[in-house]
């Protein structure tokens, strides 16, 4: 009697290897036919095979859920005579096929994932347009029992809503986007952005769906990304506007009641500091609560987000700033305001930040109430160390100002300085100054900038909430 022979669909299957298919382009397929290829993609004219290979190191990082490759972890690019495309299919060192990846050439991050599988133009297209519709949905609808507070939110934050280098911001009724990416860089990618914003974005009310509300949509680059990652220079036109003739550029939008005023072509990052707004309103609340409503000072105070939410229950406010820009933006967001904070007496102070406290301490300034929320000090790795000696500096300084049971708010938005790092660098300033710091809330950035734990870098904000005994 024979054994009866094992079926073919026991067999173990084995993982699939890398296809390298044609570089998925965003080009048109009269392009591709004109250059020898098919609208599919194939291979039709024998030039070689296109695709990344990955160390081993960087193919375990994406497979524990990560999304960047740096380039010093690229061991091999096939792309031939082409020009880089946008999108490339990605393998690990053993030809295993990984997905497929944006594709940055001259980045230090040479490739961002977007998929898990190869795909080519037109499934990344519907991709884009169904995460960003899922990503500004989420936020439209945290806006919602909040809207007569507050009008502006981040609408996407790049991997944090599966759309590595996009980003894009809502203040009332202008939104702003950067395209942080070589591979976003198409004009087939601004139309899908461009018409689900116009499509999922409220009206005026900012929950009404209504694209009657959007005056316009900006693109803003960030000029040291564009360097970075070789992006050409973005059209001075808006991308969409209600008014083609007179299109609107300045606004004011609402945080937490309060007013401030936006430009698209003034101020840091996409304008303001939505990730923030939380901690505003909770600097006010604890200042409140242990009674440190006397002096406060705001520390690097940009346009007076936090100082113009303590003026609510301080009774006087100083905000300190190296930038006369901002500080003209926040004496007009001071006399916005005015109905909201009443006569507290509020002023502005234009210099260095270490040059004023220093100063401030040895001649024996008290407060009962500081904030310190400088930018980013450490924008490396290697710049961590001298970054923690500021942090350290700062916080020093503060304390020495601080009188007891007063309330210390200190942020950091280095993303390779770590909560423990801040809080060490805070620890190390407590013990110099022989004061005892109690922890009230370890806090983030709101929640319209998610965290995705398999991605550290998108927990950048660090806020620590202490109390001064």
């Amino acid at each position: 009697m024979t054994k009866p022979g094992k079926s073919n669909s026991t067999k173990k299957q084995k993982a699939p290897r890398a296809q390298w298919p044609e570089a998925p382009s965003l080009r048109s397929d009269k392009t591709k036919k004109e250059k020898g290829l098919s609208p599919e993609g194939s291979e039709v004219d024998g030039r070689a095979p296109v695709g990344a290979r990955i160390s081993r190191r960087a193919g375990d990082r994406l497979r524990n859920g990560h999304v960047w490759v740096y380039a010093s972890d690229v061991e091999a690019v096939e792309i031939g005579e082409r020009e880089a495309p946008a999108l490339l299919p990605v393998a690990d060192n053993r030809g295993l096929l990984l997905g497929t990846a944006l594709y940055s050439p001259s980045s230090q991050i040479a490739l961002r994932m977007v998929a898990r599988e190869a795909i080519g133009e037109a499934e990344w297209l519907k991709l884009l347009e169904e995460r960003l519709k899922r990503a500004i949905d989420v936020r439209m609808m945290m806006l919602g029992p909040l809207v007569d507070a507050s009008d502006s939110c981040r609408l996407c934050f790049s991997e944090a809503d599966e759309l590595p280098g996009l980003v894009i911001d809502k203040y009332a009724d202008l939104v702003v986007l950067q395209l942080l990416v070589k591979g976003l860089d198409s004009p087939a990618v601004r139309e899908v952005i461009v018409r689900v914003v116009r499509e999922s974005v409220g009206g005026k009310s900012g929950v009404v769906k209504d694209a009657g509300g959007l005056e316009a949509i900006w693109e803003r680059p960030d000029p040291r990304i564009r360097e970075l990652e070789g992006l050409a220079a973005p059209s001075q036109e808006p991308l969409f506007a209600a008014d083609s003739n007179n299109p609107k550029t300045a606004t004011q939008f609402r945080l937490n009641g309060l007013k401030f005023h936006y430009d698209v072509n003034a101020g840091q990052k996409t304008g303001a500091f939505l990730d923030q707004r939380e901690n505003y309103e909770a600097s006010r609340r604890w200042a409140e609560r242990l009674g440190a409503t006397g002096r406060a000072l705001d520390v690097c105070t940009y346009q007076g987000g936090f100082a113009l939410h303590l003026a609510r229950v301080c009774r006087a406010v100083t905000g300190i700033d190296a930038s006369r820009a901002s500080l003209e933006v926040a004496e007009r967001n001071l006399a916005a305001n005015r109905d909201a904070i009443g006569d507290r007496e509020v002023d502005w102070v234009e210099g260095d930040a270490f040059d004023i406290l220093r100063d401030w301490s040895d001649a024996g300034e008290t407060f009962d109430t500081i904030v310190l929320d400088p930018p980013a000090f450490a924008k490396t790795k290697r710049a961590v160390e001298g970054a923690l000696r500021g942090y350290k500096e700062l916080n020093l300084r503060a304390l020495k100002m601080l009188r007891p049971g007063g309330l210390l708010v200190t942020c950091s938005c280095s993303h390779h300085v770590s909560g423990a790092d801040l809080e060490g660098a805070v620890a190390a300033a407590a013990a110099d100054t022989r004061r005892r710091v109690r922890l009230l809330d370890r806090r983030g950035a709101a929640p319209d900038h998610p965290v995705i734990l398999n991605i550290p870098e998108t927990e950048y904000l660090k806020c620590l909430v202490l109390e001064a005994e």
